[in-house]
């Protein structure tokens, strides 16, 4: 059984050129998955194509994606920790050198 090859109507006149190489990955992937809905809408999709989408809708591909989404809010988190960690650690070192001026100790600096 021969394959059919469907062209959807007016699709490159729908497309500005990409500016970017990301924004042309985008519509390369968006492209190719209006491709395999429409071979799933018309039955010619491949097993492989449609094993791909039923797992992403699966309970496991949901907490993985969960997962991932936790673990990149935790390096976020420990990112926004260090950056204010070091500022905390800046306004120590002021305080201390403001303290020993008030002292009459002056900066260490100045020996």
């Amino acid at each position: 059984m021969a394959k059919v090859k469907t062209v959807m109507p007016n699709q490159q006149s729908k497309l500005k050129p990409a500016l970017t190489p990301e924004s042309r990955e985008n519509q390369m992937a968006a492209l190719a998955m209006d491709l395999v809905e429409q071979r799933l809408r018309d039955g010619t999709a491949s097993s492989q194509e449609t094993t791909h989408f039923l797992k992403l809708v699966s309970s496991r591909a949901k907490l993985e994606q969960e997962r991932l989404r936790l673990e990149n809010d935790l390096v976020a988190a420990k990112t926004k920790a260090l950056a204010d960690a070091e500022e905390i650690k800046v306004l120590y070192e002021e305080a201390l050198k403001a303290m020993r001026r008030y002292g009459g100790h002056g900066d260490e600096d100045e020996y």
